[in-house]
């Protein structure tokens, strides 16, 4: 199989105005999250970065096609990502791209139009103590993950998350609060896959955790399609005993 080809788009906003992420993170938590994929899948994967600051975000109609899998970090910024970006983005996801939605990238707006919630949820940021419970331990992104897999400080997050039922719960967060949390979620949106990972506030060195980048690249694996080509769902109408293939189908009326 040819390697995986993965972006990380990274927002880059807290690393340029915040000294302490910047030290944590000296070249961009893109950078670091990326070398984690990399680290993981060694030859399989062909991995490069882009930011919100690059034009069209980075995230060109040429970059898409050539993308399996896009992994996404956001938080202070999300109102700056161009809506046609979006689109783009939403419409390659139906049409087989992977995408991993990182920690805050919760509330970007690709992740809201593709569950169609709030995605809201609780959280406070007081260097918590994070243990992620594996819940199904047969999940290809699970593999080598220890249990639990501890993070010794992070952002909390808690219940309730308000977005769709996940298709597959991998992993549970807890907290030292007693809080607990679907960190690790799966969905199917068309023909793309996408995974949610909690954990990563900009501000603790999460994205340099061994285990937190295995199960990055386990997701990165997960989410690549196994389809022959990238092609959205489309309805296709069909003559009594025709199986094969449909004809085009221009509405209601059509």
């Amino acid at each position: 199989m040819t390697p995986v080809r993965v972006i990380v788009w990274g927002e880059n906003r807290h690393e340029k105005i915040e000294e302490h992420v910047r030290k944590i993170y000296p070249d961009g938590m893109h950078e670091t999250i990326a070398d984690g994929i990399r680290e993981n899948l060694g030859d399989g994967a062909v991995v490069r970065t882009v930011t919100l600051d690059d034009p069209e975000h980075g995230l060109t109609e040429e970059v898409l096609q050539d993308t399996d899998v896009l992994v996404w970090w956001g938080h202070a910024a999300h109102g700056d990502v161009a809506d046609e970006v979006v689109e783009r983005v939403h419409r390659h996801v139906l049409s087989g791209m992977g995408l991993i939605v990182l920690h805050s990238g919760h509330w970007s707006k690709i992740f809201m139009k593709l569950m169609g919630t709030s995605c809201t949820l609780r959280w406070r940021s007081e260097h918590d103590r994070e243990l992620i419970w594996t819940v199904d331990p047969t999940h290809p992104i699970a593999e080598g993950v220890p249990h639990p897999l501890e993070i010794e400080e992070d952002e909390m997050y808690g219940e309730f998350f308000d977005i769709p039922a996940p298709d597959e719960l991998i992993f549970i967060s807890t907290f030292s609060g007693g809080e607990a949390f679907r960190s690790g979620c799966t969905f199917h949106r068309g023909h793309g896959k996408i995974f949610y990972f909690r954990p990563g506030d900009q501000d603790y060195p999460t994205y340099h955790h061994k285990d937190v980048r295995r199960v990055i690249a386990n997701g990165v694996k997960w989410a690549r399609t196994v389809r022959p080509e990238r092609a959205a769902p489309v309805l296709l109408r069909y003559e009594t005993g025709e199986f094969f293939k449909g004809a085009g189908y221009t509405g209601p009326l059509g």
